[in-house]
This record gives structure tokens, sequence and C-alpha cells, in this order.
């Protein structure tokens, strides 16, 4: 692969880190404000919507746990996605600008869901499971040649 296109494929990468960060920020300004203010209203609406009986076990879990939801759990939530965010907008922006920091966190921060992704397959044996773990997998081992590839073609440093 010529520089030009493996340019180009990284910032395919970080176009994809920063949607990311753009769908969790999305999902948090769409879905913290109702859960804050209507969770209990909204599960027991879902439930009868889906002509499910409020008193069987399953719906009941899910109206009670509704009601249950505090603001510093929300809080808490809210958190975690900012930060989740902020990593990938960091990711994506690190990437765009061929910053080989961003090369290492971006290999780093995709291998460490690999596992994950291999138990969530072995669970739920569906295509979308699989092809988020082969887009991922090639992810990491894009940004692994990216980094491997680089190192090869620098200069050798010079003796001290």
């Amino acid at each position: 692969m010529n520089d030009a296109r493996t340019r180009q494929a990284v910032r395919a990468v970080a176009l994809l880190e920063a949607a990311k960060g753009a769908l969790v920020v999305l999902a948090g300004l769409g879905v913290l404000p109702l859960l804050h203010r209507h969770a209990q209203a909204i599960a027991e609406a879902l439930v009868a919507h889906l002509h499910l009986n409020p008193a069987k076990h399953y719906p009941r879990v899910l109206i009670d746990a509704a009601g249950r939801l505090e603001d510093t759990r929300l809080s808490v939530l809210a958190g975690v996605a900012l930060l989740y965010a902020a990593m990938r907008f960091l990711e994506a922006y690190g990437l765009w600008r061929s910053r080989r920091w961003a090369e290492w966190f971006a290999a780093l921060s995709g291998a460490i869901y690999i596992p994950l992704e291999l138990e969530h397959l072995a669970r739920h044996r569906d295509a979308l499971s699989l092809a988020v773990l082969a887009l991922n997998v090639l992810v990491v081992g894009f940004m692994v040649y990216v980094l491997f590839r680089e190192r090869r073609s620098a200069p050798p440093h010079e003796a001290r």
C-alpha cells in the first residue's frame, strides 16, 4: 500500500472513530433527558405498547428498575459516555493529523475489545456481532501494519 492510500485508510479509521463518538453524544442527548424525567412512565408505556402483562415478572422488573433510576447513576453514566466520546474524538483528531500516539491508541484501544466481542459472538451468533468483530480486527490489524510499516521505513537512529 502506498503512502497516499495508507493515509486515506487512516483517515477512514479517524472518521469511524469520530462517528462512534458522535453516536454516543447523540444517544446521550436523546436518551438521558427522557430517562431522567420519566423513566418509569416510559417503561410502563413500553410494556403496554408491547401488550405485556405488567404484573408478570420481567415487565415488572423493567418498570421497577426504571423507577429506581437515580440522578447519581445517570450522572455517572453521562460522565462515562462523555469520557468515551472525548477519547474517540481525540483519537480521530490524532489519526487525521497523522500522529503516532493516535496510531498506537487506535491499535491498543481496539484490541481491548476483541476478547469481549469474541465472548459476545460465542453467546449471540448473529451477523451483526460477527461484522463488529471483523471490522474491529480489520482496524486493529491495519493500525498495527501502519505502526510497523512506518517503523521499518524510518531512518536508523544515529549513535550518540
